[in-house]
Parts: C-alpha cells; sequence; structure tokens
C-alpha cells in the first residue's frame, strides 16, 4: 500500500515524483485516481501535507498549493512536502461540491472504508498515504461559491490526539487568517453531518497537526487569495524546518480565535443587498443587509444585536425561506502565538 512515504524515504536526494493513487474505475474504463506531487528534500527532515480540496467547488487551494509545490527547489530543502491536489475528482469534474456517485460530503467520510461507497474509497485511499507519513496537514477549502470572505482558518480540537489547541493556532497563524474559528465537533451550533468525520479531525485522531484554511469563495479563482495561500505554505514549512525563514518577514505575532459563531437566515425571499463588507467587524446594532421583494418594498433587515465579525455574507442577491444571508461571529479573543 505504502506509495508516496515509500518515495520520501527513498534513496536518491532531492527528487520530485509526480504520481497517481489508484481508486477504482468507471464503466467506461476511466481510472479513477487522487493526483499528488511529492518533494523529497535534499536532507530528512519533517513532511507537510497540503490537501488542496475536498469540495469539487473549491478552486483557490488547488491552484495555490500546485503553484507553491512547483515552485519548490527541493535541494535546498530539509524534509519533504506533498499536494494531493484534489481527493473529490469525480466533484471536481463536475464544479460541485459533493460526489456525483453517492452524494457524500467527502469532508464526513474519513477516514474512509476500503469497500465502501466511491467517496468512502476515496477518503480511505488518500488517508493511507497520510498516516504515518504527513507531520502536518493543511485541508484547503472555500466557502459556499453564493459568499464572499476574506481569508479565514477552522481548527478542530481532539481530546486524545496529543496535539495542542495552542500548536494549530500557532500553525494557522502564519496565513494571517482574519479569524480562526474554534469548531465544535459535537455539532452544537455547526453545520449538520459527521463533523468528526472530516480530514483534520482525523489527522489529529491520528496524532498529526492539522486545520482547515477557508480561501474566499468557491468556484472561481482569486489571485489575492491564492497569493496570501502560498505565502501561508512558505512560512509554515519554515516553521517545521523545511525551508529557511523569509528574510525581514513578519509574520503574525496573535490570532484572532473564536468561538462562537452561527449563521444567519432568511425569513423571507426576495433581492438581498448587502450594507457592509465581508470581513468587517462591526458593533451592535449594526445594519448588515436588506431584502426587498419584487414590488420594491423592503421586507427583511439584518442588525446584528452584538459587537460581531461578519467573516462570510452573502453575495447572491437571489435568495429564499430558510437560505443563509451570512456567517456571524460573536464572541473572540486574540490570542498570542
Amino acid at each position: 500500500m505504502a506509495q508516496i512515504g515509500d518515495f520520501l524515504k527513498g534513496a536518491g536526494g532531492a527528487q520530485v515524483e509526480c504520481g497517481r493513487i489508484p481508486v477504482g474505475g468507471m464503466a467506461s474504463g476511466m481510472s479513477v485516481d487522487l493526483p499528488y506531487v511529492a518533494v523529497r528534500g535534499a536532507r530528512p527532515g519533517k513532511t507537510l501535507w497540503i490537501n488542496g480540496q475536498v469540495h469539487g467547488d473549491e478552486i483557490n487551494g488547488m491552484i495555490a498549493s500546485l503553484r507553491f509545490v512547483r515552485g519548490l527547489d527541493p535541494k535546498a530543502m530539509t524534509g519533504n512536502v506533498v499536494v494531493t491536489p484534489t481527493a473529490n475528482p469525480h466533484a471536481l469534474d463536475l464544479r460541485r461540491k459533493r460526489n456525483p456517485y453517492d452524494e457524500l460530503d467527502l469532508d464526513q467520510t474519513f477516514p474512509g472504508a476500503a469497500r465502501g461507497l466511491i467517496s468512502e474509497r476515496l477518503s480511505s485511499a488518500l488517508f493511507a498515504q497520510i498516516r504515518g507519513v504527513a507531520d502536518m496537514l493543511v485541508s484547503l477549502h472555500t466557502m459556499n461559491p453564493l459568499f464572499d470572505s476574506k481569508l479565514y482558518a477552522v481548527y478542530k480540537v481532539h481530546p486524545d490526539s496529543g496535539v495542542s489547541e495552542m500548536a494549530q493556532l500557532k500553525a494557522l497563524s502564519v496565513f494571517a487568517p482574519n479569524v480562526a474559528c474554534r469548531q465544535n465537533v459535537a455539532g452544537a451550533g455547526e453545520l449538520p453531518g459527521n463533523v468528526a468525520g472530516g480530514i483534520d479531525y482525523q489527522a489529529l485522531a491520528a496524532g498529526i497537526p492539522s486545520f482547515m484554511i477557508e480561501l474566499g469563495a468557491g468556484s472561481r479563482y482569486e489571485a489575492h487569495n491564492v497569493e496570501a495561500a502560498m505565502l501561508g505554505f512558505r512560512r509554515l514549512a519554515a516553521q517545521l524546518g523545511i525551508l529557511q525563514p523569509l528574510d525581514g518577514d513578519d509574520a503574525p505575532a496573535s490570532v484572532r480565535r473564536v468561538t462562537k459563531r452561527n449563521w444567519v437566515t432568511y425569513e423571507k425571499g426576495g433581492l438581498f443587498t448587502a450594507e457592509v463588507e465581508a470581513g468587517a467587524t462591526v458593533e451592535a446594532g449594526t445594519l448588515v443587509g436588506r431584502t426587498i421583494d419584487l414590488f420594491g418594498e423592503e421586507v427583511e433587515t439584518f442588525v446584528v444585536d452584538v459587537p460581531s465579525v461578519i467573516f462570510g455574507l452573502r453575495r447572491d442577491p437571489v435568495v429564499h425561506t430558510g437560505e443563509r444571508a451570512a456567517f456571524v461571529a460573536t464572541q473572540w479573543d486574540n490570542v498570542a502565538v
């Protein structure tokens, strides 16, 4: 089963390998596999693993991770970098979040099942390569394509991983996130489903420090978010001793940790217009946005009751009852790293 791990431990010094992790096949005979780029440094050291995408419409992380890894000089490295640009090729091909062949959210299926549904097989094949090889895992995402956001981080805390919360905050801080959201794995106030099935949480269960970086919006290329991610990768690789620190680089000394967040949903349908920018920190009483009906009458307004960070904001004006208007942080502190 070992493939990437064998390459990284192999003889021959500094080298780059591009390959595919086999998973299965389609009725047409086309193979199902996961591409990877592995860079083995001139000297042994830690391994940074970057997963560019688990959801098929989240593109910025794929581009950022591939640009970063292909720009590395293995002769200058102590340790290794591995990039798996997509963990969900079926969803990527159809530009959608979920795998169309089983409708599962891949990021709720880890560590997977070798004899399971196709999403479970994909996650199993990938995680088998990561376990025992990675010393740090970064899982890249974007927000829903209907929203705007600034780069932010999400991290979980596993009670038995041996990975401290401070270690995660120190690692993710190099990306200079707008906020770093501490996600409740039990599910209260978070997305529904098997949150513990995320690749980052299962990495923590295996003793691998891991976190998520949310790179703007889905289904589009955003140059500023790609550049910010590449700088974060560079800093993180230096933190791990894989690369030399950048001269004169001032990495953030603290991170804004969010410990309470929620989303705001529409009571009525119509056309929504925002009154603030995504990523804004606002005072209590701030008008976030308003909705009008098709007669031009205002039917709904959104005003925050407490100081808040609007870290995700609807950009698509066409809205229906029960859809989300904004992702809002209502409790946070600043943590020195």
